[in-house]
């Protein structure tokens, strides 16, 4: 299907089921953990049940193009709207460990899929003029849902019977809105283009320097914003002030993503102007955390510091899908925002692992050396291509 032919009907549907799924998830995730807490579970078991849902989305992402291939690319979201939901009644019809972990991975695996393929459609069924726009205005939607999700189980209760009652029925609507999308043909490339590892490994091979901006968008994004309660400790911050770093970062994702994915629209040359617009918030990345001297004896400058992590890699994240979307469509597009999906993910880990060491270790020295080089990295890289 042609991007100028794509139904607005179909676009707004994919943007409201999304975000309804998102939603319902993120409000039964943190539940599920105080679930886990009120019921004596160890941290350590907790710790690994949160993270059991990121790693079925990194080991089911490289399948989204064989599953898209098999079913159809709006059978594979409706699947994808429906496993998560039917997990979520799961969740609240048992208290069994064991099947809670298999639901959380079902629902990963699900919502892998679907941030996946949702993401291909937005850049493939925009325009050359729009495409920019609306990838940044989806990547600014979903990171409203880390958000709205549990400040909806805040006003729900989250110790109320009815709250996961209440995030099924946020997900039950997004499967709804889901059947809204209008019928969407086979791709181009549906009988040509590999799938699987195949696929992945193709994608990885065309685009390196794309996938090594997504890794930097996770590694500073959603790596170091999940460590940044721990930094703001170390930096003797109350532990309220060091949680409101999160929000610093947040807030940074959800004021840039839009005007960058609107200012990549209107370049004469896109393609360079995107690339430029890469190298300077990697730049600004870069710059950023080489202030991080200085916040130990400025404690201020650690809430600008976290706005321009979060704002600048998830800018250089969204520019990464606007530009493979430009370039690609059908499944071979599905390969691609897969790989970007897996590097993303890779990134967030590394940054999550390695940061909680460096803190405890050599939290003066070596972590903002680390950060400095992966940062380096990004604009190296960039620069060369």
């Amino acid at each position: 299907m042609p991007a100028t032919r794509a139904p607005a009907l179909g676009l707004a549907a994919l943007f409201v089921s999304t975000f309804l799924e998102l939603v319902g998830y993120f409000m039964v995730t943190p539940w599920l953990l105080l679930q886990l807490k009120g019921a004596a579970v160890s941290s350590t078991v907790a710790g690994l049940f949160a993270a059991s849902g990121w790693l079925a989305i990194f080991l089911f992402t490289p399948f989204s193009s064989w599953v898209t291939r098999a079913l159809g690319r709006r059978p594979t979201l409706w699947l994808s709207a429906a496993v998560p939901a039917l997990a979520c009644c799961g969740f609240a019809l048992t208290r069994a460990l064991p099947i809670w972990f298999a639901l959380e991975i079902l629902a990963g695996a699900a919502l892998g899929l679907r941030w996946v393929l949702s993401e291909a459609l937005v850049a493939e069924f925009s325009t050359g003029r729009t495409r920019g726009r609306n990838v940044g205005l989806f990547e600014t939607m979903v990171g409203a849902t880390f958000v709205i999700g549990p400040a909806m189980l805040v006003w729900v209760g989250a110790q109320a019977p009815a709250a996961p009652w209440v995030a099924v029925g946020c997900m039950g609507a997004g499967l709804l809105v889901s059947l809204l999308i209008p019928p969407v043909p086979p791709a181009d490339d549906a009988h040509d283009a590999h799938v699987g590892w195949r696929g992945v490994w193709t994608a990885l091979r065309a685009h390196p320097v794309i996938m090594l901006a997504g890794f930097v968008g996770g590694f500073f994004e959603a790596g170091i914003t999940s460590v940044l309660p721990l930094y703001g400790l170390n930096l003797g911050l109350t532990a309220a002030a060091a949680a409101l770093l999160v929000s610093a970062s947040g807030l940074g994702s959800a004021l840039l993503m839009l005007p960058v994915g609107l200012l990549a629209d209107r370049f004469a040359d896109p393609a360079q102007g995107r690339r430029r617009l890469m190298r300077a918030l990697a730049a600004t990345t870069l710059a950023a955390t080489c202030t991080m001297p200085f916040v130990t004896q400025l404690g201020w400058l650690a809430w600008p510091l976290a706005f321009v992590w979060g704002g600048a890699a998830g800018s250089l994240y969204t520019l990464a899908m606007i530009d493979i979307g430009a370039r690609e469509q059908g499944i071979t597009l599905v390969n691609s925002t897969a790989v970007l999906v897996l590097s993303y993910t890779l990134g967030s880990t590394c940054a999550s692992a390695a940061s909680g060491w460096l803190l405890d270790h050599s939290p003066m020295l070596g972590f903002p050396l680390v950060l400095a080089g992966v940062a380096l990295a990004g604009c190296m890289a960039l620069r060369r291509n």
